[in-house]
């Protein structure tokens, strides 16, 4: 199955389409995505150019089944196509987190979420606690050295 996001003027992504395989072939018989712009075009009244093929399989610039990744994440109703970066994104999480191109993803300003101890992760085995991290986007506004709060997600 092919999919395709169908994108407003403005490159939101307004919903996805799924058709077959057979409707985005060429005359060679190769998958070809300005096939299926022109098949979605006519079986919709959606100019071609704002229907983009996206990958089912793709996320965080990772393709999940060891294949190719394609244009970054597969599109879900809300995201922005970056036509310059060729990329699907999802809505900025937070005011201060940056776009990583080589990843496709969105990243805090302070990095990666902190590791949680081998005690936070026992107890949170044990079911007595779910210690995870979460990002306070007020905290890092008042002082950009905080940003990652632990909390106890069963408290």
């Amino acid at each position: 199955m092919a999919h395709f996001a169908k994108i407003s003027e403005t490159n939101k992504v307004l919903r996805v389409s799924v058709i077959n395989n057979s409707d985005i072939l060429n005359a060679e018989g190769v998958e070809d995505e300005s096939v299926g712009q022109v098949y979605l075009e006519q079986h919709s009244n959606w100019p071609a150019q704002m229907w983009i093929q996206t990958s089912y399989n793709t996320w965080a610039a990772q393709h999940t089944l060891g294949g190719t990744p394609f244009r970054g994440n597969y599109a879900t109703i809300g995201d922005t196509w970056d036509v310059i970066n060729q990329i699907f994104w999802a809505p900025q999480p937070h005011a201060s987190w940056a776009k990583n191109n080589a990843t496709a993803s969105w990243v805090s300003p302070l990095g990666s979420e902190p590791s949680l101890t081998t005690e936070q992760n026992q107890q949170n085995l044990d079911g007595t606690h779910g210690w995870k991290y979460n990002w306070d986007e007020s905290a890092y506004q008042v002082d950009n050295i905080i940003g990652w709060v632990l909390v106890d997600g069963l408290a």
